[in-house]
């Protein structure tokens, strides 16, 4: 198969979807990379490191699209990228249809084969693609809350862990999946008193089990969060519905509960964000002040450390990209049911749930989609 690899051009999106380690395993499997030059600049890997093992570099992004059955990507296409998408051309990357109705429906009038990292799904309900950088913005989150928390960036001026005979900052964490985890973990690490909140039982007596002593857990409700609020200095929202949009657990109202200088960061503002107020922000500009309340909402966190989180990255897709590559995206989809989920929009089609439901959308069952493909 043809595989494209352009250069993400998201305001300050450093990643990229393939390292030179992955392009050697996919010319081994007898496939051809064509690479856009300098798309690897961002995370430390040269044209020159692409070379070596197979690809082939090539000046523009136009050409790399014109070329490729596949396109890999990061993350999705923004508007300048539309026009270049084939019909039945494949695209394999962090969609998040169901937060923007523009991109849903540019996918649709492309007729491209859209395959979303993000509903990749396994058996038992995990999203292995989502988990890498997951991992990441949860680790990454309270290191911004505490750099917003600074009076110099409009914040309450407190340290998130405190010092001797002072308390330390106190951290409200909404949702006990992969972000809310990590993010808990590190905040705890850094000293401060950490709640974690999630509706599900079973994963709070989890958590409990293995947090630290500064971590503790509660049943999420929207009484629970007005008065959690009242004494947090930085919030996390991470909560995940897979591709659905998240639910607002925090409405403009409940800013005026909050103190002067709060910090939220909004995880979930990829899926349309968990906190009302809050709407995408870029690395360039990260925050916005409402009722004296920062709100960091950058969509994509990662990407500020591009090394690290391409490698985590490219760690849990490139198995994917290969079997696409080795059985085209139709028999793969068939055969292995997690990239069956992955399936967003086919030709035109929307055959994921989610994202039909978030724009009143048609949903058209996706093994009828595969079975009548061409």
């Amino acid at each position: 198969m043809i595989i494209g690899l352009p250069k993400e051009i998201k305001n300050n999106e450093n990643r990229v979807a393939i390292t030179p380690g992955g392009a050697a395993a996919l010319q081994k499997a007898g496939h051809t990379l064509y690479v856009q030059a300098s798309a690897g600049a961002g995370s430390g890997f040269k044209d020159a490191d692409y070379e070596q093992v197979g690809a082939i570099i090539l000046a523009t992004i136009e050409e790399v699209y014109t070329v490729a059955e596949m396109i890999v990507k990061v993350k999705e296409p923004i508007a300048a990228e539309y026009p270049l998408i084939k019909e039945n051309q494949l695209i394999f990357t962090y969609f998040h249809f169901a937060s923007s109705e523009a991109l849903t429906r540019a996918m649709i009038a492309r007729k491209a084969i859209c395959l979303a990292y993000e509903t990749v799904e396994k058996s038992d309900r995990s999203l292995p693609l989502l988990i890498p950088m997951s991992e990441v913005a949860g680790r990454m989150a309270p290191q911004e809350g505490a750099k917003y928390l600074e009076k110099p960036m409009q914040g309450r001026g407190i340290l998130l862990g405190g010092v001797p005979g002072v308390k330390p900052a106190n951290v409200l964490v909404l949702g006990g999946g992969v972000v809310g985890t990590q993010a808990a973990r590190i905040a705890a690490g850094l000293g401060a008193s950490v709640t974690i909140m999630d509706i599900n039982l079973t994963r709070l007596r989890e958590l409990d089990d293995f947090m630290p002593a500064n971590v503790v857990t509660q049943m999420s409700s929207e009484y629970n969060i007005r008065e959690a609020i009242k004494s947090a200095d930085l919030i996390i929202g991470a909560v995940l519905i897979p591709g659905a949009k998240a639910p607002h657990l925090i409405t403009r109202d409940m800013l005026k509960e909050m103190k002067p200088g709060t910090v939220l960061v909004d995880v979930a503002i990829d899926q349309g964000g968990c906190i009302e107020t809050c709407r995408p922000t870029t690395h360039e500009n990260p925050t916005f002040v409402i009722d004296e309340i920062v709100h960091y909402c950058v969509a994509n966190m990662p990407g500020a450390v591009p090394y690290t989180s391409t490698l985590a990255l490219t760690n849990a897709t490139l198995p994917y990209v290969v079997q696409l590559a080795n059985k085209g995206w139709k028999e793969a989809c068939r055969v292995n049911n997690d990239l069956k989920q992955g399936l967003n929009v086919v030709q035109g089609a929307v055959v994921y749930k989610g994202v039909a439901e978030a724009w009143n959308l048609a949903l058209i069952d996706v093994n009828t989609v595969l079975a009548v493909a061409s």
